[in-house]
């Protein structure tokens, strides 16, 4: 087994996925209960229409008498985004950091498997690991819009559970990358952390300061989420978060290649 990581991996964090992939759609459903009773909510388009415009295109406020615009507001503007998040670099950071500092990988890394095929393999394992999770998002969202009776499409909700999880793929990727280089896996959880923090306050400072606004673009949240990301369909600057996470990870091949891993 030792000379497949990428299995190993996969059936290493095979509790945790359904931990994740449980609680996942428990949120969703419990979301989607409460659509019905938003949606007929009486002066609910005032209330919307008196809410502040920053606001409204911050979380996607748009109309909460569509089931899209309610879970876009409710789960696709921040709630989900930051779970696959939290998900992806706290994986990330454990892989080889983490396993490093529990002494765990000195013991893989006698193997004949050679380092780059470590590393690679086990980028590949987060991937599908964050992918599996998008699909019980998809998943969970349409079956719970279909149990509420929405006519929203599944397009829409592919759009959406792509768009949070390439978040987490680029995230998970960063957070792998800078503890394959570094060997901490506090480093890799900080600063990943604090990339997320601060491409999310780009995004959010653009909506209210117009010298930022060219700037946006450079937030993977801009990305991904700015135009729903149910009902915005697919856009090229998805692409943008796999660049970065694959700049990311071959950047740090050599680093992790050459770098002393302590007994």
């Amino acid at each position: 087994m030792l000379d497949n990581v990428f299995v190993k991996t996969l059936r290493d964090q095979r509790r945790s996925l359904i931990g994740w992939g449980i609680g996942i759609f428990v949120m969703i459903a419990m979301m989607g209960a409460f659509w019905p009773s938003v949606r007929d909510m009486p002066d609910l388009e005032s209330f919307l229409n008196n809410y502040p415009e920053v606001l409204r295109e911050l979380f996607n406020i748009d109309d909460f008498m569509t089931a899209s615009g309610y879970f876009n507001a409710e789960l696709f503007s921040f709630m989900v985004p930051a779970l696959f998040l939290v998900f992806g670099i706290m994986r990330g950071a454990r892989l080889v950091a983490g396993e490093e500092a529990q002494g765990t990988l000195e013991v893989l890394l006698t193997t004949p498997v050679p380092r780059r095929r470590v590393l690679l393999q086990k980028a590949a394992a987060l991937v599908v690991s964050v992918v599996i999770l998008g699909v019980v998002m998809f998943v969970s969202t349409a079956v719970v819009l279909a149990a509420f009776g929405a006519d929203t499409a599944l397009s829409e909700t592919l759009v959406g559970a792509t768009a949070v999880t390439l978040l987490g793929i680029e995230f998970g990727l960063l957070s792998l990358a800078i503890g394959a280089a570094t060997g901490n896996r506090t480093w890799a959880l900080a600063t990943s952390a604090a990339l997320a923090f601060g491409t999310y306050m780009l995004y959010a400072i653009a909506k209210i300061v117009a010298g930022v606004q060219p700037y946006e673009v450079l937030s993977p949240f801009y990305q991904t989420l700015d135009a729903g990301p149910m009902g915005g369909g697919f856009r090229t600057a998805f692409l943008w978060t796999l660049v970065v996470g694959a700049v990311a990870l071959v950047v740090s091949l050599p680093l992790f290649d050459r770098r002393d891993v302590p007994a």
